[in-house]
């Protein structure tokens, strides 16, 4: 199969050509090491079962052998030999912190005490996330968020995405797994989803730090975070919920394999985000529950296609997860931020999305023409909130907000008279 380009091949690319090595973490299956291996010179992969062992007793004795190889040299699946993070970072010192010497790639994070050094300054990080719609070829991409940012009168109107909201259904039942691509619009390309939420409860769950879990646990603990998607529901209506599904678990269990389901890059929460707009007992800070996937949650509620069509509803929650999937990956360049803001006031931003110089945009994800205006409304009064906030401080001013969106799964994009852009998800790209 032909290699898909990803956004993340840039973002490697500028890395590699200031840092010593670059390190890719993510889910397993997004791509990692097919996109390593594209700017990669030498390659040794450190779950091969036919070398396994050889690689660990080398790795006992004399890691640095591990590391010599034409670079950028790709070391897939790091983690497996802790050790290999130290010898990279004292070979890059070695050979003068000279650039692309080596791309480590993860599929879940290890603990801070298996590492004696940061790798700050040698070791760059960067996040790589299941395929936007556009890198699936789905989106149109005639609408760049990066260039609205530096040009928020850009004119988007009329400009229309040929997804149906039937369409954005399967793509999100599929997921942004790489691998489904090849099987087009079939029942086997919904597979594959199913067999990663089987993987990371049989076995990823235990192999993530050496601690045997119930498979059957882990499963709830996911069908519960699948049930409160894009909710503010609090850990102990999670932990309730479980129990509804499940034998007793405790508060330390929950909180226990939730870790270990953030190792992995399953769960993605969304944390708050708490302008000095209203008094801090006010604004909600419990994060909102996220999946790295909206095929994650759709597999762990048994869901189909057919099911989504005529339960609209639970598809808005999904819908959300997919945006905001896409948006991560369209500001890797530009270090996007997700975060959201909901106070108790009822006044509510679905998403927050921040960029490291500073900037940010106020979004909602709505479906359908008939919420467009309400969301519309939230985004509008939280900038007036931000507006009177400025009028009465001298000192400790606000930054209003650059961009206010509805993204939606909609057919045509269009500025409203009150500045509010109404885009469709499938129109957007980098």
């Amino acid at each position: 199969m032909e290699y898909i380009q990803r956004i993340a091949d840039i973002c490697l690319k500028e890395r590699l050509e200031v840092m010593g090595a670059v390190l890719i973490e993510g889910p397993k299956w997004c791509g990692k090491t097919t996109t390593a291996s594209q700017q990669a010179n030498s390659i040794i992969k450190l779950q091969d079962p036919d070398m396994r062992d050889a690689y660990l007793a080398t790795a006992h004795t004399k890691p640095s052998n591990l590391l010599k190889g034409a670079t950028p040299r790709l070391i897939d699946e790091w983690q497996d030999i802790p050790v290999i993070w130290d010898a990279v970072r004292t070979v890059v010192d070695e050979r003068g912190g000279e650039p692309g010497q080596f791309i480590l790639t993860g599929s879940n994070s290890i603990e801070d005490k298996l590492i004696f050094h940061s790798g700050t300054g040698r070791i760059a990080r960067m996040k790589m996330y299941p395929m936007s719609l556009y890198e699936s070829g789905e989106s149109s991409g005639e609408i760049s968020i990066n260039e609205l940012f530096d040009n928020p009168e850009l004119d988007i109107d009329g400009i229309s995405s040929q997804m149906g909201v039937n369409d954005l259904i399967f793509a999100a039942c599929r997921g942004g797994w790489p691998a489904t691509l090849r099987f087009g619009k079939t029942k086997a390309a919904l597979r594959l989803a199913k067999d990663y939420l089987d993987g990371v409860c049989a076995a990823d769950i235990t192999k993530v730090d050496g601690v045997k879990r119930d498979p059957s646990l882990a499963r709830a603990i996911i069908r519960s975070y699948a049930r409160n998607l894009s909710t503010l529901a609090k850990k102990s209506s999670l932990l309730a919920d479980v129990n509804a599904m499940q034998a007793s678990c405790t508060d330390k269990t929950f909180d226990d394999y939730v870790k270990a389901l953030n190792r992995l890059f399953v769960i993605k929460d969304i944390e708050a985000w708490s302008p000095a707009v209203r008094s801090a007992t006010v604004i909600r800070r419990s994060p909102k529950r996220g999946l790295i996937d909206p095929s994650i949650a759709i597999a762990a509620l048994g869901l189909s296609p057919e099911a989504l069509e005529v339960d609209l509803k639970t598809f808005g929650f999904i819908f959300e997860c997919m945006a905001i999937r896409d948006l991560r990956c369209y500001t890797q360049q530009i270090h996007g931020d997700i975060s959201y803001y909901h106070d108790r006031y009822g006044l509510e931003a679905d998403s927050v999305l921040h960029i490291e110089d500073g900037r940010y945009a106020l979004i909602e994800f709505k479906l359908g023409s008939r919420e467009i205006e309400m969301g519309a409304q939230h985004l509008l009064e939280i900038r007036e909130l931000v507006r009177k906030h400025n009028e009465k401080e001298k000192q400790m001013k606000l930054r209003e907000p650059d961009l206010l969106l509805v993204i939606t799964e909609g057919s045509i994009a269009y500025t409203r008279p009150d500045g509010v852009k109404v885009i469709p998800l499938a129109t957007l790209k980098p």
